[in-house]
């Protein structure tokens, strides 16, 4: 093509670009007359979509800044709830994504035989199984899309991006730098109120619904910057800063007044004991099979224990911890009773297959006893869910909808720790027991709380196992090789 051919072609998208141009400022000039403001968000979708399409690797990464930033935004019309602004972002990645796994299935097949992946999948067809007999199929088709652009975003293209190792740094630091001003802003509410412990259960809404999934973040990526101190090739003003956001991050802990946060970090700190001194998984899983048969064997005697104390929620971090088992006339420790017993009640009358994925709030209600209602119990559903994320499954999707996800737990420890002990590599051996540990404050608070149904612990869940994952499978030379200071 000659000189001149060229010149014209560059004429003729100038020429374009004046034109598109043009409508869209005149179109957007008659719609902001309209007050109708929407059209505003077009170069800014156009900009996204640009990057989900040449640059996927960024969109994600910054999903991890958005998601501690994110906010629910209840009605976006026909009573459909969105958290603002990354689940639509989460819906493009599932659509590209998926165009991506059918073009290149092949350069996946090492992660979909992972075990790990593997346990993933074996829950997830189960659940898809137990949508089409759900009570409510509607909740548990948006449940099971809501899974999906997790598990899409978050673990499969996680486990790829991650195969360069310092994506797992960046990702943790990008959630970290947008958690920090959501505990800025909690803080200063807290502060605002001079501390008081009831307002710490609001105070950092709308970003988290409340104390006890903002508290469980923050315990989940503790042990993350606590190993980053001790990263070598960090130079020391940085190991400094690392030390400023870990304490930061550890009055922000002691400030949501979440007893099951503070407890899966004590959780936490015995696993790590357990893995210096090299205990095997199978004699923990052992020792806590017996602890769950001694608790139902003498679980009349512990509750009329339970039964005598009254302390109340408190300032004090003891008292406040004490507090946890004070089933007499703590509301909230009553309620969460009462939800238990009502899912193990819908277990009952459908152990298989259970109710429907997500329909737990939607059916509990008239599985209540009055004796066991509190003050803040509901029919309606608008109060939460089961409480926990192997009490939850169970009246959800029956026993093997929770076996199948303790599997993935399971499956989860058993790569971390055979990683762990087989690393060379100080600083992979390192990032791998932070996340073994991060995760188990997870596992830990699953027992009091379930928040995988939402982005903020979905994406640090599910990219966490991603991490265990991808180092298992792109960085195996790496941890053979000792580390250089």
């Amino acid at each position: 093509m000659g000189e001149n051919g060229t010149r014209e072609i560059e004429e003729n998208n100038s020429k374009w670009v004046i034109w598109v141009s043009a409508i869209y400022v005149l179109l957007n000039a008659y719609l902001t007359y309209k007050e109708i403001y929407w059209l505003y968000l077009l170069p800014v979708i156009l900009g996204v979509v640009y990057l989900a399409v040449y640059q996927l690797d960024k969109v994600i990464l910054v999903l991890f800044f958005l998601t501690p930033l994110s906010v629910n935004v209840e009605d976006i019309g026909l009573g459909v709830g969105v958290n603002f602004p990354t689940e639509p972002l989460f819906f493009g990645l599932l659509i590209l994504l998926s165009l991506k796994l059918v073009k290149d299935f092949n350069k996946g097949n090492s992660i979909l035989k992972h075990p790990v992946t593997v346990a993933i999948l074996i829950n997830f067809g189960w659940l898809s199984l137990t949508t089409l007999t759900s009570e409510y199929p509607l909740v548990s088709v948006k449940f099971m899309v809501s899974r999906l652009w997790f598990l899409a975003s978050c673990y499969f293209a996680c486990t790829i991006l991650f195969q360069n190792i310092s994506n797992i740094y960046r990702s943790v630091w990008l959630y970290v730098i947008g958690f920090s001003g959501v505990i800025l802003f909690s803080i200063y509410f807290l502060a605002m109120s001079g501390f008081d412990e009831r307002i710490a259960h609001s105070a950092m809404t709308p970003f988290y619904s409340d104390h006890t999934s903002y508290g469980a973040m923050i315990a989940m990526y503790l042990p993350m910057l606590f190993g980053f101190i001790f990263y070598k090739p960090i130079k020391p003003w940085v190991r400094n800063i690392l030390i400023l956001v870990f304490t930061y991050f550890v009055l922000a802990l002691l400030l949501s007044y979440s007893r099951a946060a503070w407890l899966s970090i004590i959780c936490s700190l015995v696993a790590y004991i357990g893995y210096l001194i090299r205990i095997k998984l199978s004699h923990i899983v052992g020792i806590v099979l017996v602890m769950v048969g001694v608790l139902f064997y003498f679980q009349t005697e512990i509750q009329m224990k339970f039964a005598k104390n009254d302390q109340a929620y408190s300032d004090e971090f003891l008292e406040h911890m004490q507090s946890a088992t004070n089933i007499s006339t703590d509301e909230s420790n009553l309620e969460r009773l009462n939800r238990w017993a009502s899912a193990f009640r819908m277990f009952k009358e459908r152990p298989v297959l259970g109710w429907g994925p997500g329909t737990y709030s939607f059916v509990y209600g008239s599985f209540q006893k009055n004796s066991e209602k509190t003050s803040i119990s509901t029919n309606s559903g608008n109060m939460g869910n089961a409480h926990s994320e192997y009490i939850g499954p169970l009246s959800e999707s029956g026993i093997i909808g929770s076996l199948s996800f303790l599997l993935i737990i399971l499956a989860t420890l058993i790569t971390g720790g055979r990683l762990y002990f087989s690393a060379k590599n100080k600083n992979l051996k390192l990032l791998v027991i932070t996340l073994l540990l991060s995760l188990i404050t997870y596992f830990v608070h699953g027992v009091f709380n379930n928040f995988l149904d939402i982005d903020k612990a979905s994406v640090p869940f599910w990219s966490f196992i991603a991490a265990i994952v991808a180092i298992d499978l792109y960085h195996k030379k790496s941890l053979e090789e000792p580390a250089t200071d």
